[in-house]
């Protein structure tokens, strides 16, 4: 070593800083003269706002034999407005920088927009235009139904799309709008006219059951002219209630298979209906559900992928349906993945013996640990940009949540032992109540699952 290399000054490493509180942001609450309620969340730095419009134009409010018309409307909302050709819509859009999507689901339909803070003014304008008044041409929804014809056959050949769609079939009863596709069949989306786009639209979206969330830097931005200039501009009446059906639903453990002769693989979907995020025990299910299946050092994995080689990844998740303070509410509660075809009946045999296991010994504190750190400790990571903040606001507004849910939910979170996450885990994943939905082969599956007893078994064409 040399003279000069002895005596160079080598900086020490830093030390970490300590670590900043956080909490999920806490929106401010108003509503405009015309019934519309706003949520807004100033975040400093984000240039881009994001905004989402939540329409109370939910599935089960589409008419009988109708079902998709939600999809297609909230589609055609962005077609052109009674002064704007689509063209010069998507023109416009452009101009703003901005970028415009809607979407329906059983909650209802919802408007994302997101669009640098300087020019919210114009494209708040262009949403707020096409919220007031929608051209719904006939050559547009014309259109627009082909297009969904066209996917429609495209969905069905996707496994995974094949099996959540039989799932709801088997889980719900049939006069159910959740037991159908949620965009609709090719029987009910091929009766779909502009006459039935602009009826859905009139019986359902208004500004009085709408709310309107905003998040972004607005610093300079006065947002109170702003939404009095464009969303304050739509007016309608204030609607009458509507009834909402219960939610039912037949978890009786049994085994159906889509059948797909020659599938090198098999996928899996087990699932059945559990609380939605109202009640107490969510916190709880939320932490038991990651530690089962939410990573890929989670139980399934470690047992289903890097023990026995089964498969790429398994993943467990609870995804709310509908969400209601009235108790009508439900989630689904899924275990979801895809095996070689040899492999089904092996795979599914330890897929029950890590649910049976947990039911017997329980998660480990390390795993809980784990668990909180995963989900907690990236919060802030998650929601660094608007657009995430303002979906998740979107969300507890859709499923009738208080405003502070989220920030209590991580508080929750934390303080959930391992005992707790263990029960509701096990309740959310009993072994005997569970529907299992397997796209594959019939004729190299069915005895090896049928073997299992695991529930009896049919097939069903693919």
């Amino acid at each position: 070593m040399t003279e000069a290399t002895a005596t160079m000054d080598l900086h020490p490493r830093p030390a970490p800083g300590e670590a900043k509180p956080w909490a999920f942001p806490a929106p401010e609450r108003g509503a405009l003269p015309n019934g519309l309620t706003v949520l807004r969340c100033h975040r400093p730095g984000q240039q881009v706002v994001a905004v989402e419009v939540c329409l109370d134009a939910p599935l089960d409010a589409e008419p009988e034999g109708l079902d998709g018309v939600a999809t297609i409307m909230a589609r055609a909302l962005s077609e052109g407005t009674d002064e704007l050709s689509a063209e010069d819509f998507a023109a416009e859009l452009e101009r703003c920088g901005a970028t415009l999507d809607a979407h329906a689901d059983h909650p209802g339909v919802r408007v994302s927009l997101e669009v640098p803070v300087r020019r919210l003014p114009k494209a708040l304008g262009l949403v707020a235009d096409a919220l007031r008044a929608p051209a719904f041409a006939e050559s547009e929804v014309e259109r627009l139904v082909r297009n969904r014809l066209d996917e429609i056959p495209h969905e069905t050949a996707n496994p995974g799309r094949r099996a959540a769609k039989q799932l709801s079939k088997e889980l719900f009863p049939a006069s159910l709008r959740m037991s159908r596709p949620r965009q609709g069949t090719e029987e009910t989306v091929a009766r779909i006219d502009a006459a039935g786009v602009r009826a859905f639209y009139t019986a359902h979206v208004r500004p009085a059951t709408a709310t309107a969330v905003i998040v972004g830097d607005l610093t300079g931005v006065d947002v109170d002219q702003v939404l009095a200039e464009t969303l304050g501009a739509w007016t309608g009446d204030a609607g009458t209630a509507r009834p909402v059906p219960p939610v039912t639903a037949d978890d009786t453990g049994r085994v159906v298979i889509v059948d797909r002769p020659g599938a090198v693989q098999t996928q899996l979907l087990l699932g059945r209906v559990g609380p939605d995020r109202h009640d107490r025990v969510w916190p709880a299910q939320v932490l038991g559900t990651y530690c089962l299946g939410g990573t890929l050092t989670s139980r399934l994995d470690r047992v289903l992928r890097e023990e026995k080689g089964y498969t790429y990844g398994v993943r467990a998740f609870g995804q709310v349906l509908r969400s209601a303070a009235d108790g009508t509410g439900a989630s689904l509660l899924a275990i979801s993945g895809s095996v070689d075809t040899e492999s089904t009946g092996p795979a599914l045999e330890d897929l029950w013996k890590v649910l049976r296991t947990l039911a017997a010994e329980g998660l480990t504190d390390e795993e809980r640990d784990v668990a909180v750190q995963n989900l907690v400790g990236v919060a802030p990571l998650k929601y660094e940009t608007a657009a995430s903040v303002a979906g998740t606001l979107a969300d507890q507004v859709e499923q009738h949540l208080p405003d502070d849910f989220q920030a209590r939910l991580y508080a929750r979170l934390a303080e959930t032992g391992t005992v707790e996450a263990t029960a509701a885990v096990v309740a959310a994943f009993p072994e005997d109540r569970l529907v299992t939905v397997l796209v594959g082969d019939a004729a190299r599956i069915k005895e090896p699952v049928e073997a299992l007893g695991i529930g009896p078994v049919t097939v069903v064409k693919g």
